[in-house]
Order: C-alpha cells, then structure tokens, then sequence
C-alpha cells in the first residue's frame, strides 16, 4: 500500500510525544490505527524506524529521525498548500486569464472590469483573442479562468451563462442612400456589395442570412477583423453585417460608419460567459457578475442595435 498523508502524519507524532497512546488521543483515533501507521512507514522503506519499549514508550531509530523530518517537512508543505488553496479561492487577487471570441471586447471589457475589481486589487489581467473553437478548449485545458465566446455549436463539456442575444444589424458607410432610412431589409442589402467578416462561425452565419434570398451583388471582400470590416465599409467598400458594435462610430480610416437595424426576422447571435460553475475562485466570480450586471443595463453601452 502507497505511504500516506495520513499515515505519516501518525508516525511524526507518534514519535514527537514517544508514546502511541498519547499520540492516539491527540489524534483522536484509537492506538492501533497509530501502531499500523508506524508499521506501514517502516514497509515501505523497508527499515526499522522506530524502537518499541514497553516502560519508556517509542524512540526513533538514526534512520527513523532522518524519515521523521523528511515527513514533516512533506507535511508542513502540504499544509501550506491548503492555506494557500483556500486564499486562491477566496481571494480577490492573482492572475485572471481571459480567453475572448468577442471582436467589440475592447468596447464593454473595460467598463465591467471597474464593477468588480479596484484599482487597489492585485490582480493581473491577461487577455488573449481567439477562435471560438479555441476559446472552448482553453476553458477546459486551463489556458483559461473564463472565457467569451458565441453560444452556436457549443462543446458538451462547456458550462456557460447567456449575457446577450445579439440581432445582426446593417454597417453602412454615413454617406450612404441606406444611412438616411431608419431600418433596412435584407433584400436591399442584398442589392448592395457585401464585405463579409471571415471568422470561424461568423462567415458561415451571415452569409447563411442571404439562403432564401438571391444575391443581386456579389461580395467584394472577407475580412478576418471587425475594424477591417467597419473601415472598407466607411471607406465605401461595401455594406457588412454585424451583430455587435463598438461605442464609436468612427473607424481606423478615419471615416464613419452608421448602424442600421434590419426589418426582417434573422436569428441572432448569444454572447456567452464560460467558466468553471461548480467551484469557481472569488475572481472568476467577481468577473462573471460584473459581466452579467454590464449587459443587464440598458442602452447603447449593450453593444447591439436594436430595432
């Protein structure tokens, strides 16, 4: 049998007292569970560790003292690894990695971040963008505490909350006839050249919007970032379909864009926050909330366009 936590804890205080009986009442566990403790330590070395008298107790032997302390040593780490396991869980502090299928992350992120976490608190924040896919595996591999992602072909194994359902919406260059109509449908988006987002769920997504339509014009480019979609379209490029927004309507060319919401019924994308839900540490917590409380409020601060 594999020597144990537990087995060793009996031997190092049965020979601190040098007395099994006292060992066994500090222990609260009857004597014969300390006297086959100090046996299973002595198999598995295979080394007499221990002297037995019966008037003067128990002794360690040259080598018992030297496994004594070896243990005690394992002991005290472990318990020390307990403590520090228990302000891992509990504390508002350490290394918060996030992975995000989110391209307007940047635009909501930061102001949910000021809800849960002080500028007081030690904490270091690590973001890194991904696929969907990626972000999935990264949750459960642990390269991520928690993760963003769309709620479309979710893996079994990834616990997750809805925060937003997200309507696609029309992106439009300001100068454009369409900018000046309220809301567009998708026959006239139709009419118009067509620059696509070209990311793993996305394309399929929207191109998919045109299924029971024909295209009357083709697209003119796939982009694999959304500030490349929304500066072709400033610049007169073509029109885009999103589902969510940045707080801005200017983009990196320096031109501005418009949002439009679009009349037909089109299934929307789900925002989603995937973490750990049956044990998670406090910052985890603090983050998932301030999340779920951002999206919560109403406005243009949700990052979506509604009709």
């Amino acid at each position: 049998m594999p020597l144990t936590l537990k087995a060793m804890e009996y031997f190092t205080t049965a020979l601190r007292h040098g007395n099994i009986a006292k060992a066994a009442t500090e222990l609260n566990i009857a004597a014969s569970a300390v006297s086959a403790a100090i046996d299973q330590v002595e198999t598995e070395f295979d080394l007499t560790l221990v002297s037995r008298h019966r008037a003067r107790g128990i002794r360690a032997t040259a080598s018992g003292r030297q496994v004594v302390q070896k243990c005690e040593r394992l002991l005290e780490e472990y318990r020390a690894l307990l403590v520090e396991g228990t302000d891992l869980k509990r504390a508002l502090s350490g290394v918060l990695r996030v992975g995000y299928y989110a391209p307007i992350a940047p635009a909501f992120l930061p102001q949910a971040l000021l809800t849960c976490l002080p500028s007081a608190a030690g904490v270091t924040l690590k973001f890194e963008e991904c696929n969907n896919d990626e972000a999935q595996d990264g949750l459960q591999n642990g390269r991520y505490d928690v993760i963003l992602f769309v709620a479309e072909d979710v893996q079994p194994a990834i616990e997750y909350d809805p925060l937003i359902v997200a309507p696609p919406y029309c992106l439009l260059s300001a100068g454009h006839a369409l900018a000046q109509a309220p809301v567009v449908s998708i026959d006239q988006i139709a009419r118009e050249p067509l620059i696509v987002l070209d990311r793993p769920v996305a394309a399929s997504y929207y191109e998919g919007l045109f299924a029971d339509s024909t295209r009357k014009a083709p697209i003119v480019a796939y982009a694999n970032s959304t500030e490349m979609v929304r500066s072709l379209v400033a610049a007169g490029r073509g029109c885009a379909i999103l589902n969510m927004r940045p707080l801005t309507s200017d983009t990196y060319c320096g031109a501005k864009v418009v949002e439009r919401p679009i009349s037909d019924v089109l299934p929307p994308l789900t925002l989603a926050i995937g973490y750990d839900k049956s044990r998670p540490r406090r910052i985890v917590s603090e983050f998932v909330r301030a999340c779920h409380a951002h999206f919560t409020r109403t406005g243009s601060t949700q990052c979506v366009v509604i009709r």
